[in-house]
């Protein structure tokens, strides 16, 4: 059995401010130590669950979060960036299941550090024409591989999202929000049990991959006029308003088309792109 995680921050145990997870914070050096714990529960419980194989794959802004000798032996890491497939690197239908650790809610969503891949500049984006964030976009890839998203742990709006977008991923939400920059914390120590314990009793059941790639429609609105015009300049992208651009397109490869745009964004606002 091979096991894929995918390891963002803002969902993390005890987190709560960009002073939490953006290098130079104040606070950013235990954040990624907290980091490093939730994604070993989620290891432990892979391991537990009879794993032959673990990836793990540093998804958080400049993806050099995770130090490799903090990481459970068991695990091999991505890490750093560009990455074709972003936060979903190296993820392919030879996986048996997805486990999403340290994810958050969409942007507009009153959840701990929501927002949708680039901090500020996405407003809103849509898969199909429904309201999509980091979480249903993984998901929808993933199912397109053939690979189901298995669990999530984050906080209690990620876990509900996670929910909407397939009923059949096992949860765990780590706090609850009372807002976007605050928490009601669950301790330390009962959070990863939690993990662990979601994650093995997730993988006792999994079906075989069968890659499904499907007919996809993805927009997103951009604070910026300047990064929806510029995209407009790559084959198939169109606009339905000055600020927002859509394409249709097969996943996973919409996947990686808006890692592009991306990258364009962060070319033209002159800051990277923060997932």
């Amino acid at each position: 059995m091979r096991i894929y995680i995918t390891a963002d921050m803002e969902g993390v145990t005890g987190l709560v401010d960009a002073d939490d997870v953006q290098p130079g914070g104040r606070d950013y050096e235990r954040g990624r130590a907290m980091m490093a714990e939730d994604v070993n529960a989620a290891v432990r419980g892979a391991v537990a669950a009879g794993a032959s194989s673990v990836l793990v794959n540093d998804a958080h802004g400049p993806m050099r979060n995770l130090l490799p000798e903090a990481l459970h032996p068991a695990a091999r890491l991505v890490r750093g960036r560009p990455k074709p497939m972003g936060m979903l690197e190296g993820l392919t239908g030879e996986y048996n299941a997805v486990v999403c650790v340290g994810y958050h809610s969409r942007a507009g969503v009153h959840g701990v550090l929501s927002h949708s891949f680039f901090g500020h500049e996405i407003e809103d984006m849509w898969l199909d024409g429904r309201p999509v964030g980091e979480i249903g976009l993984a998901q929808a890839t993933a199912a397109a591989l053939g690979v189901p998203v298995v669990a999530l742990t984050g906080d209690d709006t990620a876990c509900e999202e996670a929910a909407d977008w397939d009923g059949g991923i096992v949860t765990v939400p780590v706090k609850y929000a009372r807002d976007r920059f605050a928490a009601e914390l669950r301790p330390t120590a009962e959070a990863r049990r939690e993990i662990e314990e979601a994650v093995t009793r997730a993988l006792a059941a999994v079906p075989e991959p069968r890659p499904a790639p499907r007919e996809a429609t993805l927009a997103v609105r951009w604070q910026s006029s300047s990064v929806a015009e510029t995209l407009l300049g790559i084959p198939g992208v169109t606009a339905t308003d000055s600020r927002t651009v859509r394409v249709s397109g097969g996943l996973p490869a919409l996947y990686r088309q808006f890692g592009v745009w991306m990258r364009v964004a962060a070319a033209l606002t002159n800051q990277p792109p923060y997932c």
